[in-house]
């Protein structure tokens, strides 16, 4: 038997499965497209996360775009990045042409024609329904993480989510946390003292400017309300194909904080409302974070850290989580060994460096008879991945060369009356087009510092004294450590902390507690 013979019974066996599955594309081996011999993954396996990787213009997106349509059809929905604004496509059928069915020809798969339901999305002034998340339904955790501020600092801000929750103060907008930080350093200086013990203007100094550089970059378009419902994300048309949420997000590669902070909340608020569901026969929801890098080129050690948690748990939620980015190295290597599915695009070698990164990355893959990996890395061409999946028992498939069938969309951009219907036909942009402006800290605090101005200045309270006049004897040190504002904060702390919710190692509040805050206040 010839090694080709041998090749293509090894790849008939391994990418065959009893359930549904997504076709890429077929083999290739040795220059030459084995016709017919397809390259599957298990659409039972696509909640084990996975990577899109290659150099810029070797067919990541259209990759993207091959996986998400045929999720759609299978009857999973998706949300995806549309960085470069060239995944819009996907909502209406592609046009044949000879190249496209040569290719096709090739592998031995039909080209039909097909789109699928999108719904528009946007965290800036972009046409799409607006996506927003209240202050406090972030948490104080995750909140100080995102602004990347030490213990001390951190512990602020638990303070001033503390104070609101026990003053009933909504946090819903960057305004009322600054309103608030203001209030603890000024009016309301004794009182925070007495209740929950001193506090440090420096450090107060620093939460705010590390607050405006959050601002700077947008982030005051993102908090408020409405706050998006993460269950809008797993909706059906009609025909029962999954909805293809698309985040217009062209203009965010230069506010990554922005970006990192919308991805990480959306993770965590999905994982802390789906419940668990353990292996599924098709995953509840995708999420493909294209530009992957601004994620985690601008998170701080302990960012990466819950990322890399949240990455580990969300699968047993039926959720998958795909990076989408140049290189692997891009992606921490403590999450990059969560992903089961590894698609690689072409790699250029025009350093040193570029050479040893490409080792590094034929090192991620397992080893092949019939590959020389990082040689083959350097010589894919366009719409040739290297793949390796899962199988429908969680078992590495064995490496292979795919040639990748094209997408069943337009692999264009829509024209903007296209666009203009899409959204008049949304069934809930109107949900998320009402502007909500209810009353909040920043109104409350404000009231509250008003009321205080009209008042009279009470009088001074004299020494307590004894029953022969003089003064009480000082407390011991027992009593005084016992009474302090600190350990009384300390002992709700704690109670606060063990009752956050499922999510409490992030600080996230579930919609349930949500709810109730809101009643309380070119590839060829």
């Amino acid at each position: 038997m010839s090694k080709t013979e041998q090749f293509k019974q090894e790849i008939s066996k391994a990418f065959t499965y009893k359930g549904p599955s997504l076709i890429l594309g077929a083999a290739k081996l040795n220059g030459e497209v084995l016709t017919d011999h397809f390259v599957r993954i298990p659409l039972k396996t696509m909640n084990r996360h996975g990577l899109i990787a290659g150099a810029t213009g070797t067919g990541k997106t259209k990759t993207l775009q091959i996986i998400v349509e045929q999720l759609s059809a299978a009857g999973v929905p998706s949300l995806v990045m549309d960085i470069k604004g060239d995944l819009s496509g996907i909502a209406v059928p592609g046009d044949n042409n000879p190249k496209i069915q040569e290719r096709h020809d090739h592998i031995g798969f039909p080209f039909a024609p097909d789109s699928s339901p999108v719904e528009f999305m946007t965290l800036s002034q972009d046409q799409g329904l607006r996506l927003r998340a209240t202050v406090s339904e972030f948490g104080p955790v995750l909140f100080s993480k995102i602004l990347d501020l030490n213990d001390t600092q951190g512990g602020i801000v638990s303070l001033i989510f503390k104070y609101c929750d026990d003053n009933e103060l909504p946090l819903l907008d960057l305004n009322d946390f600054k309103r608030v930080l203001n209030y603890i350093t000024n009016e309301g200086k004794d009182e925070i003292t007495r209740e929950y013990g001193s506090i440090s203007s420096t450090s107060v100094g620093t939460i705010l400017r590390k607050i405006i550089e959050l601002e700077q970059q947008g982030a005051d378009l993102f908090f408020g309300e409405r706050s998006f419902d993460v269950t809008d994300l797993c909706r059906f048309d009609d025909q029962g194909k999954g909805y293809v949420s698309v985040l217009r997000v062209t203009d965010i590669q230069d506010k990554p904080k922005l970006f990192s902070t919308f991805m990480l909340q959306m993770l965590a608020e999905v994982y802390s409302i789906f419940p668990e569901e353990g292996d599924m026969e098709k995953p509840k929801l995708c999420i493909f974070i294209d530009e992957a890098h601004l994620i985690f080129s601008e998170s701080s050690k302990a960012l990466i850290s819950q990322i890399e948690t949240i990455v580990k748990l969300i699968r047993s939620k039926g959720i998958g989580v795909f990076f989408v980015t140049q290189n692997p190295t891009d992606v921490p290597k403590s999450v990059l060994g969560q992903l089961g599915l590894k698609v690689q695009h072409a790699l250029r070698a025009f350093t040193a460096l570029d050479r040893k990164n490409i080792k590094l990355t034929a090192e991620n893959y397992p080893l092949s008879d019939y590959y020389q990996v990082d040689q083959l890395l350097t010589e894919l061409g366009i719409g040739e991945a290297v793949i390796s999946a899962l199988d429908e028992k969680g078992i590495p498939t064995p490496l292979v060369h795919a040639y990748l069938r094209a997408p069943h969309s337009r692999m264009d951009i829509l024209t903007q009356s296209e666009i203009n219907q899409i959204l008049s036909s949304s069934r809930i942009k109107r949900k998320y087009d009402e502007v909500i402006d209810r009353e909040s800290a920043y109104e409350m605090l404000g009231a509250k510092i008003e009321e205080a101005l009209k008042r009279e200045p009470e009088q001074p309270v004299s020494t307590p004294k004894t029953s022969v006049g003089r003064p009480r004897e000082e407390k011991s040190t027992f009593e005084k450590v016992l009474n302090s504002p600190t350990t009384r904060q300390i002992g709700r702390t704690v109670a606060q902390t063990l009752t956050r919710g499922l999510l409490g190692v992030l600080g996230i509040k579930t919609t349930a507690t949500r709810r109730s805050t809101a009643r309380k206040s070119s590839w060829f």
